[in-house]
């Protein structure tokens, strides 16, 4: 496709070459080292594998054009100079440039499958998979999902390079979007992170159902305050979808209704809303409950405990039902659907202890999974957790008070320590289970916390694994460590 043609319609100033004759025929990267002859290389600032420091070795593969951000001060003129039918164009801003071009480029795929995207702290991923499942079981329909698990359509993975991001730069996520559309997805549901938005990864999806789930203390290292957290998180609402779903029980769903009137469906468990629930009864194997909608009572039930997944399972119908699917339907299929891997993924290992693993790694979610599983547990409650490094500090104390006021024992361990000292991270989760008087045990290494854990736990304990989930690696320094929570549980049980 022409250069010219991707940048119609939007400020740009041609520094070197012509765009109305340059082609673009591999698509765009913002990473120096997967240019290939003909790219489009994006040189955005800050950006770790890219920038306009790597504009030179972008060249040297084989780039056919290059963008560059207004922002940035000018590159000599012999870079340009060498580079022969090569064309150089400045934009105001690289990473909204990045989200047209590249959707044009695939032919702006979104346009042509119903495209749902969750933003919230707590529940994007199992919405964004209890989607995928009910619109499976109850038409068979063939669903793309991207995520914190990767990106696939029904059990069958999208190959991308390996990286830590829920959420694709826009040149990798309208390249999945394509790839969906062209191996027939009617849907596709994914996680739209709060620093996705801000940094204009989401733009250009033509996103039809915007799904907001709560909000709570979480990545502040990245945003400063909650007030900046809430704001990232509302630019999904502000003209980046037709149509929202909102959590009546949280404040910020009237916000968003004030920023989209007419076009908003609300849901909760508390206050009036078009997707209410009641009567839940909990136990070790899930949630039955009764589904309000438009005057009508549905009895209902979901394979997993909890108010919280009663929560994501009305965001799941409403979002469903919004796009056309038969509520009954539905709700039918909510009861069949598979777990949801590494969220209140349930494993009894031969001796009798009941194994959890959940991603909970904020306050709120550590405390709602622990707050579920004192409802039902016979024994004592074990729970194993850490906090991410290079992360929010503020929480970290916090959540040792959460564990050791729910648990019987805490073993504290590692998570990601990308580039901190793990036992610094633990000595600011101590304090905070050290008030609630509760015995604790401290590992860095998380295998051996998960195996001393499992050592003490009876028949009837329960040991939570909180705060990984399905995470398939561990981030030691800036390594992707190959890691398993369920796998390390299963293989020192010996299953």
């Amino acid at each position: 496709m022409r250069l010219s043609e991707l940048l119609a319609g939007h400020d740009h100033h041609v520094l070197h070459g012509d765009p109305e004759t340059t082609w673009i025929t591999a698509g765009t990267t913002f990473d120096a080292d997967r240019v290939t002859p003909g790219s489009l290389f994006i040189a955005v600032p800050r950006h770790r594998e890219g920038g306009p420091g790597s504009v030179g070795p972008a060249l040297a593969r084989g780039a056919a054009a290059v963008l560059v951000d207004g922002a940035e001060p000018g590159l000599p003129a012999s870079v340009w100079a060498s580079a022969a039918g090569v064309c150089a164009v400045r934009v105001p801003d690289t990473r909204t440039a990045a989200a047209v071009v590249t959707s044009r480029y695939f032919g702006e795929p979104g346009r042509q499958m119903d495209m749902v995207a969750i933003t919230g702290t707590n529940g994007k991923t199992s919405v964004s998979y209890m989607i995928e499942s009910v619109l499976r079981l109850s038409e068979g329909a063939k669903v793309g999902v991207i995520g914190t698990a990767g990106s696939r359509i029904g059990d069958e993975l999208i190959p991308m390079p390996p990286s830590v991001l829920t959420t694709p730069e826009s040149p990798d996520l309208q390249y999945l979007l394509g790839c969906m559309r062209d191996r027939g997805a009617d849907s596709v549901v994914l996680e739209a992170t709060s620093m996705a938005l801000l940094t204009h990864r989401v733009d250009r999806s033509f996103i039809d159902v915007g799904v907001f789930t709560n909000l709570t203390q979480d990545h502040l290292d990245d945003h400063g305050t909650m007030a900046n957290y809430r704001d990232a998180k509302l630019r999904l609402f502000q003209g980046q979808c037709r149509r929202a779903v909102v959590n009546a029980d949280d404040p910020v769903g009237a916000r968003i209704q004030t920023l989209m009137p007419g076009a908003v469906t609300t849901y909760a468990l508390d206050a009036e809303a078009d997707y209410r629930a009641t009567d839940l009864t909990v136990d070790a194997c899930g949630t039955r409950f009764t589904l309000h909608h438009d005057g009508r009572k549905y009895p209902a039930a979901i394979p997993v405990p909890g108010r919280f997944s009663v929560a994501n399972a009305l965001a799941t119908v409403a979002a469903c039902h919004l796009l056309g699917h038969d509520v009954g339907g539905l709700i039918a299929a909510l009861e069949r659907m598979p777990p949801v891997p590494g969220r209140f993924e349930r494993f009894e290992t031969p001796r009798g202890t009941s194994v959890i693993v959940d991603y909970a790694h904020s306050p709120d979610s550590l405390d709602k999974v622990l707050t579920t599983i004192r409802g039902f547990a016979r024994g004592q409650v074990i729970t194993v957790f850490g906090c991410g490094g290079d992360r929010d500090t503020t929480k970290r104390a916090d959540m040792g008070r959460i564990a050791g006021t729910h648990s019987d024992l805490c073993v504290l361990t590692s998570d990601n320590p990308r580039n901190e000292d793990p036992q610094a991270i633990l000595d600011q989760i101590a304090p905070g289970i050290a008030a609630t008087g509760t015995p604790f045990e401290r590992f860095t290494d998380r295998r051996r916390a998960v195996a001393f854990a499992l050592s003490v736990a009876g028949p009837d304990d329960i040991v939570l694994i909180a705060g990984k989930g399905s995470e398939p690696h561990q981030i030691v320094g800036e390594k992707l460590l190959p890691f398993s929570d369920m796998a390390t549980v299963r293989e020192l049980a010996g299953a």
